[in-house]
């Protein structure tokens, strides 16, 4: 069994309390790694070096343009180890191969977009109305930053955070969820490798109580940017709001995937099942709510079934496999409790509608892809955030009564509109509260494209040029160029 340490100060270490834990393999269902125990000991080490050198040595000194350099070579190499990388994330979370290889060759990307950035960002001179005066402005970075991550797609959502954050010029401490830590903790090999300063990037691995909260609370940490549950980051935002802590919070949603009847049925198809199915359902923007017009309902939902019945389930490092297991075992009986919800609330269920017992599936945890009927939008299964592969069906009568289902919900991360009718499609953009609007398709993130959510799925936003804001301040900077200091006693 594969036993790791932390990462601190440009040191690995052990944990200060010398416990370890272990990281289960959903596939078998049985421990492959042993992961540091950390605590408050360990964040305010791991706090204390970023501090120091976001203050001192070389990092400080560094230029703009001398970040983004690292920040690409940290991506050249990621795109370097992406399989290796990408093993042990399926490994450590049972998301499928197909998946977590494409993303580790997707995640240089950022670090090469915001290694690109990192000198764009330029103050104004202001014409200010003031006689004799020099108005200018320069943003500047936060200082230390602590990133906590949750376990759906690790390495994905570290670069979200480090790639802005480092071209902005903060240093960072990261917290990857318990559950998936150990790419976290390989990836930070190739921060060193590619020379970044000790205590630039710092990983701090535990559990929420142990590390996650000492870490939101610490006075010398200035940001904090969570992904997570909508539990999870309602605790981290009273706890930063105490500090007057800056915060990004991506957290969860109940999506709607609204089906007119003139969309092309069979690509509906596809990007319902994308939505739903793809990554066992355990994804933030998952299109849990599908929304089918009355006229086309039946039809719809027949092909829906008859094509997910064809989904391959099994060992998720087989790049043939299309649904693996779900990540932990806590989630696994949970998504099963809201099945049997859905079950007594009234809901038809068209397909699955319990752990998947084939052969191909082992001993790891598997739900069978469940399709629910008959739902309506007041149903728990309508609005609470399942986190995995059931899907919750729901008729409407036209593009007012869509609207009305869609929003009502605390909820407003993403949303989906099937339609040939591009009015419709900019109708429906605009009136959709969510964050993301896909139209004819799902499931599309880029790190150009700005991410993040409405209402209770989240604050701020992550990707795009106006991220790099999310880590920056802006300082106003006055000088008097005449030679007469004016009155002492009135304000200028």
């Amino acid at each position: 069994m594969q036993k790791y340490q932390m990462y601190i100060g440009g040191q690995w270490t052990d944990p200060a309390g010398g416990e370890w834990f272990e990281s289960f393999n959903p596939f078998t269902g049985k421990p492959w790694a042993q992961i540091p125990k950390g605590g408050a000991d360990d964040v305010d080490r791991a706090v204390a070096a970023a501090l120091e050198a976001f203050n001192e040595g070389e990092w400080p000194q560094k230029t703009a343009s001398q970040r983004g350099h690292l920040l690409r070579k940290l991506g050249d190499l990621v795109a370097e180890k992406a399989q290796a990388l990408a093993a042990t994330e399926v490994r450590d979370n049972g998301k499928l191969m197909a998946e977590m290889l494409g993303q580790l060759n997707y995640i240089p990307q950022w670090y090469f977009y915001y290694g690109g950035l990192a000198d764009k960002i330029e103050g104004s001179v202001i014409p200010t109305d003031k006689p004799d005066t020099l108005n200018f402005t320069r943003h500047e970075p936060l200082g230390v930053v602590g990133a906590i991550t949750a376990w759906n797609s690790p390495l994905l959502l570290i670069a979200w955070k480090l790639a802005p954050g480092i071209a902005a010029g903060n240093t960072f401490v990261i917290k990857p969820s318990e559950y998936t830590s150990a790419s976290a903790l390989e990836f930070v090999d190739l921060v060193e490798e590619a020379g970044f300063p000790p205590g630039v990037v710092n990983v701090v691995t535990g559990f929420g109580q142990d590390v996650g909260a000492p870490l939101v609370e610490h006075p010398d940490v200035a940001k904090i940017a969570f992904t997570g549950s909508e539990a999870g980051g309602r605790s981290v935002y009273e706890a930063a709001a105490r500090g007057i802590k800056r915060v990004t919070l991506e957290l969860g949603g109940k999506s709607p995937n609204i089906v007119f009847d003139d969309a092309n049925i069979d690509d509906a198809v596809k990007g319902v099942i994308s939505g739903i199915f793809a990554a066992t359902g355990q994804t933030c923007i998952a299109g849990s709510r599908l929304l089918v017009q009355e006229s086309i309902h039946d039809e719809f939902l027949e092909k829906l079934v008859a094509f997910a019945k064809t989904a391959r389930m099994g060992d998720p490092s087989d790049m043939e496999t299309q649904v693996g297991p779900v990540t932990t075992q806590p989630q696994y009986e949970k998504i099963l409790h809201y099945i049997d919800v859905a079950t007594k609330e009234g809901a038809n269920c068209e397909l699955g509608g319990g752990p998947a017992t084939r052969p191909e599936c082992g001993d790891g945890w598997f739900v069978e892809p469940t399709i629910f009927s008959g739902v309506t939008n007041d149903m728990r299964i309508a609005q609470e955030e399942v986190f995995g592969p059931v899907l919750a069906t729901i008729p409407f009568k036209d593009e007012e009564d869509a609207i009305r289902i869609a929003n009502n919900s605390v909820y407003g991360l993403a949303a989906g509109v099937w339609t040939q009718s591009i009015q419709r499609a900019i109708r429906m953009s605009d009136r959709l509260r969510a964050g993301t609007v896909w139209v004819n398709t799902y499931r599309a993130v880029s790190y150009t494209s700005p991410f993040g959510g409405y209402k209770r799925s989240g604050v701020g936003r992550e990707n795009g040029i106006e991220a790099i804001r999310e880590y920056m301040q802006t300082k106003s900077v006055w000088i008097n160029t005449g030679s007469e200091v004016p009155n002492p006693f009135a304000l200028r």
